[in-house]
């Protein structure tokens, strides 16, 4: 408990003794004004309810809290606000409390599934992507530190027509290479012939219009689309050519990934399909016929008329049978919770499929699945680059290796100009460009609030000071060193006076399980990312104004050391559930 709440906790026992008012609630903010005191009690809402002017209550008030409870040194009351002095002793014994709590987690009894990523098989992962996996891998540490039991998830989107389109162009136009005859990442490799398909069916569109085509009627019209669903079709209907053709693609792509999320420093606990659920999103269509819940037109296709709730009517099945997304999603959600033991369900997805997911989650509440209650869309907005928003199929997408790499080369570039890694071996070096680039990444990825669309400035992110990674991470690096230098081993010591910079940091060590526990209810990492930022410049303001190791105090020195540690300790673990690493020198 930090000592805000503490204060709080004994502000209502004491209203209630004093003046005999229950449920009372009075604001209390760190003081930030000129006028003596560590905390502002708000005292307005009492007005009202004793009928007495502010600065009355304020003064009846502040003189009840000193004189029935043993927190509170001083006070003094400023038009209506009472500021109070807590004693020194109580800033002490809650650094005590951190300390030994630091890696207590109470466990919630819960388990949440959080889905993110859920890449498609025919082309490779880019920045959009980037967020995605950050935001979703960030709010699954967050959940497991607030004492969630998390399953990592993701659904790959291994079929449907932008798969065949991959597929058809590799046969057609592949003349038999591979990633590997190429040296080429298979993810990479295959979403070129996603672009090679693109770029031929344009072709052909152009010809049929010059022919005197509309547009539209050439889209449909054109060979290369028409062979792209006639493969989907044999697909389907387990085409054995089409079908290993199809496994040998993924398998190029998997492997590509698999290289992308190691980098990015990202996993997961399960891994599904859609080839395998879309087969049980048309079993829960059919049973949804039978019930009456859907209806079928005449052409055969089945939709859901969500109109009575402020929505339109859904296509869940086409004309010719086969599944649209709706379909698949409606059956791997039902395969999820029959599967696990899950008590809520969070997809990270963009903000563009907002609708998508408010129509799932009602045709699932129709179906009869109480769960549904319990699905939630971490919905989140688009990433640009200061030259604009991407575009996939032409083939200038931003490709999550390549700005991994620009952003190492980066922190490399950046190193050298400060010329921070001086006496360091080439391995050392190598670790500290990875960890500060792919670092500066994540964090200004982060420190963004999901909802908002936002603009990545590589630039910005590498820049060591500021709201950045690099400024926090090395910050953890100076405090390693200064422990290093001090031969730090944690000792308990006598009480000491405090300065006022201490018990700043006190109090905001004293905040991180509380932001954890609202970072995991909002689903924002931003609230850490930003917390952890405000704890290093208190920090750093702290490590200016107390002299640490030319102290002669040695119990003063202890103390302090013992508050650098735990600093130190809680910057990493708020980094590691921001995904970012740290290292030990910088």
């Amino acid at each position: 408990m930090n000592i805000k709440d503490i204060i709080e906790k004994k502000l209502s026992e004491v209203i209630l003794n004093v003046f005999q008012l229950k449920d009372i609630n009075l604001e209390v903010q760190e003081n930030k004004t000129e006028f003596e005191g560590d905390f502002t009690i708000v005292t307005f809402p009492l007005v009202k309810q004793l009928k007495k002017n502010p600065e009355n209550i304020g003064v009846e008030l502040g003189g009840a809290l000193t004189e029935y409870s043993d927190l509170f040194e001083s006070f003094n009351v400023v038009k209506g606000f009472l500021n109070v002095k807590v004693k020194n002793q109580l800033f002490v014994d809650n650094f005590r409390s951190v300390s030994n709590d630091f890696d207590t987690i109470e466990k919630k009894n819960s388990t949440v599934m959080v889905e993110y990523s859920s890449p498609n098989t025919n082309k490779p992962l880019h920045l959009g992507h980037v967020r995605n996996n950050l935001l979703g891998f960030s709010v699954a540490q967050i959940l497991k530190e607030a004492g969630y039991d998390v399953i990592k998830s993701q659904i790959i989107n291994d079929r449907g027509i932008h798969i065949c389109k991959s597929m058809l162009a590799w046969e057609k136009f592949g003349k038999g290479e591979t990633p590997e005859s190429t040296n080429t990442k298979g993810d990479k490799f295959v979403g070129n012939y996603y672009v090679e398909f693109d770029k031929n069916y344009k072709t052909e569109i152009a010809e049929l219009v010059a022919q005197g085509s509309t547009e539209d009627q050439a889209k449909k019209d054109a060979p290369l689309i028409k062979e792209a669903q006639k493969m989907l079709l044999d697909w389907e209907n387990g085409d054995e050519t089409v079908r290993n053709l199809w496994n040998e693609m993924n398998s190029w792509v998997y492997k590509g990934f698999n290289e992308t999320y190691q980098r990015l420093g990202v996993n997961f606990d399960q891994v599904q399909y859609e080839s395998n659920t879309y087969i049980l999103g048309k079993d829960l269509i059919q049973e949804g016929l039978d019930k009456g819940i859907l209806y079928q037109k005449e052409d055969g296709s089945v939709w859901c008329d969500l109109t009575d709730e402020g929505l339109d009517q859904k296509l869940l099945l086409r004309s010719d049978g086969t599944s649209v997304y709706m379909t698949q999603d409606l059956g791997t959600a039902v395969e999820r919770f029959k599967e696990n033991n899950i008590q809520k369900l969070i997809y990270t997805v963009g903000n563009e499929q907002d609708y998508h997911f408010q129509v799932l989650f009602k045709i699932l509440k129709k179906l009869g699945y109480e769960w549904a209650d319990q699905l939630f869309h971490l919905s989140y907005g688009m990433v640009e680059l200061p030259n604009g928003k991407m575009k996939s199929r032409e083939g200038t997408v931003v490709d999550a290796d390549e700005l991994m790499q620009e952003m190492h080369d980066m922190a490399k570039a950046k190193s050298e100009e400060l010329g921070k890694l001086e006496n360091f071996t080439e391995e050392e070096k190598s670790i500290n460009y990875e960890s500060v680039g792919i670092g500066a990444l994540k964090y200004f990825m982060l420190k963004v609030d999901p909802k908002k669309k936002m603009l990545f400035n590589p630039e910005e992110s590498i820049d060591f000071n500021g709201n950045t990674g690099p400024f926090i991470q090395y910050t953890f690096a100076r405090i390693q060193s200064l422990l290093a230098k001090a031969n730090f081993e944690q000792k308990e010591i006598a009480e000491i006076e405090l300065s006022q910079s201490e018990k700043e940091l006190i109090m905001q060590l004293a905040n991180f399980k509380t932001v954890v526990a609202k970072s995991a209810e909002v689903l924002s990492p931003a609230l850490v990312a930003n917390y952890v930022y405000d704890l290093v410049k208190t920090y750093n303001s702290f490590y200016q104004s107390n002299p640490i190791l030319n102290q002669e105090d040695k119990n003063v020195t202890q103390f302090r050391l013992n508050l650098s540690d735990i600093t130190a300790k809680t910057i990493q673990k708020s980094l590691k559930l921001l995904g970012i690493g740290t290292v030990n020198r910088m």
